[in-house]
């Protein structure tokens, strides 16, 4: 299999430094460390979005709330514009 090489330029010095920190923590190379960090940003599927379900787990760690709702009585009638 071929390997692809890249450059990376105009990288902030900090970042390159937190790299070297991190790559260091991990018992690997800044090279390696980079690698891995590539191979899992861009190996997760997309998620979709779901606003819905995103809302629901922002909140249901404090739990739910029941509402009392009105009973429904019969219907208005609808305007006349005669």
């Amino acid at each position: 299999m071929d390997m692809a090489s890249i450059t990376i330029r105009n990288l902030d010095d900090d970042v390159k430094t937190r790299l070297r920190t991190r790559a260091a923590g991990n018992g690997r190379s800044m090279e390696e460390e980079a690698r891995l960090i590539l191979r899992e940003a861009v190996g997760r599927e997309a998620e979709p979005k779901n606003l819905a379900a995103f809302i629901h787990e922002c909140f249901a760690p404090y739990g739910g709330v029941e509402l009392e709702l009105p009973p429904r009585g019969p219907m208005r009638e609808p305007p006349r514009f005669d």
